[in-house]
């Protein structure tokens, strides 16, 4: 069997930290983003998770560095960065990743 041509083959895990008092929000924030992933045609995978009690992460998954770039460019980065003083301890932590394996 061959690999689908929609195998996701790169990711990326962005890291956020929340501002004191700002933790329920950012919860929130993420949360309502999820449409917004859905709509999105190259995104595979997407998750917010919350890691701790200030401390959350988005890992989404893509076909290709294209689908990744288009990302990136997207309406949750953007909505993320224009709140991101607000709502941000720190600039979120953006990682770029090529999967090896997945399931």
């Amino acid at each position: 069997m061959s690999p689908s041509s929609t195998a996701p083959k790169v990711a990326i895990l962005a890291r956020l930290e929340a501002r004191p008092g700002k933790e329920n929000v950012v919860a929130e924030f993420l949360a309502s983003a999820l449409p917004l992933a859905q709509a999105e045609a190259q995104t595979i995978h997407w998750f917010a998770v919350r890691l701790g009690a200030s401390s959350f992460a988005i890992f989404d998954t893509f076909p290709d560095e294209a689908g990744r770039q288009a990302h990136l460019e997207g309406r949750i980065a953007a909505a993320l960065m224009q709140r991101a003083d607000e709502l941000l301890a720190k600039p979120p932590e953006i990682i770029s990743a090529e999967l090896l394996a997945t399931k």
